[in-house]
């Protein structure tokens, strides 16, 4: 555990404001339940989750969005840029597109905890206005920070309701604010960037990510050489053209998972060629295989 990682927590004061995530606070321990994930309904691309795990909870893997969240109970532990950290309750998590890591309880006791997806480009898109479109980037993975904790618990309560467009809309605003603010300065600076063009691809790669695409119909589309392309898109979505194609194919496969469709359905309806390339692709996405995604839902639907 880095020093960084526990800077500032102050365990009274973080369970009482944690306490309000859920009726009954915090009096419900880990130790006892199985394990299980609860999924929100995605909004927008905005993906929300409960999880309790004992032990390991997932292998190395990547996102290709932020991954902002809060332990409420027990120690998270998790490998993050050469180093291993841990986030007590109350603290924030944020891990940046596209960055290999880890997750698991660091105690017996198991662990609780809740997070939020967000799309990078809906925080490029904000601070655009600003005029910084690139990507906030944060050097330490754990903080401990009022403001964010508590607009973190408020996107984070109730996440078997949607949120609606006018809260979500504030909730990115402030949550880019947050980043913003705790950002490494060197990596900031002004971008020159083709929106247009960069939305015309990220549609193109959702709406046809079952299909075959080529990066020759990226660069007609976009009117871009394919190296420009690529970093302007890295830039605003957090990941490669490909990598952004995988995902939108991964995220079709667990709503089929989630419908009740076979593993080789699943696959063959979010453009995978089979039923291991699809498994591949999602446990080193998402830490865990197909199969132990769909009981951990399980248990959380039971």
């Amino acid at each position: 555990m880095t020093f960084n990682s526990t800077r500032g927590f102050h365990p009274e004061r973080e369970e009482q404001d944690l306490a309000e995530l859920k009726p009954g606070g915090l009096e419900r321990l880990c130790a006892g339940e199985a394990d299980r994930i609860h999924v929100a309904p995605p909004e927008q691309g905005i993906e929300r989750i409960e999880a309790r795990f004992h032990g390991n909870g997932f292998a190395p893997h990547r996102h290709d969005t932020y991954a902002i969240g809060l332990t409420i109970i027990g120690v998270q532990t998790f490998s993050y840029r050469g180093e291993k950290r841990a986030s007590l309750p109350g603290q924030v998590i944020v891990i940046h597109p596209d960055e290999l890591h880890d997750g698991g309880a660091g105690t017996e006791r198991g662990l609780r905890y809740r997070m939020i997806y967000i799309p990078p480009e809906l925080i490029s898109e904000t601070l655009a206005v600003s005029g910084n479109p690139r990507l906030p980037f944060i050097s330490s993975p754990v903080l401990s920070d009022a403001g964010f904790r508590k607009d973190l618990a408020d996107a984070l309560s109730d996440i078997d309701c949607e949120m609606g467009d006018f809260r979500r809309d504030c909730l990115v605003t402030d949550l880019a604010a947050c980043l913003a603010r705790h950002a490494d300065a060197r990596k900031a600076g002004a971008a020159s960037l083709n929106w247009p063009s960069l939305k015309a691809c990220a549609d193109y790669l959702r709406e046809g990510c079952a299909e075959q695409i080529s990066m020759e119909e990226l660069e007609d589309l976009a009117q871009m050489d394919r190296f420009s392309l690529s970093r302007q898109f890295r830039d605003v979505f957090g990941t490669s053209p490909h990598r952004y194609l995988v995902m939108r194919r991964l995220e079709r496969a667990k709503t089929e998972l989630h419908q009740g469709a076979s593993l080789a359905d699943a696959a063959f309806a979010s453009g995978f060629s089979d039923q291991s390339h699809l498994t591949r692709h999602f446990k080193r996405t998402f830490g865990m295989t197909p199969g132990h995604w769909r009981r951990l839902c399980a248990a959380s639907m039971a």
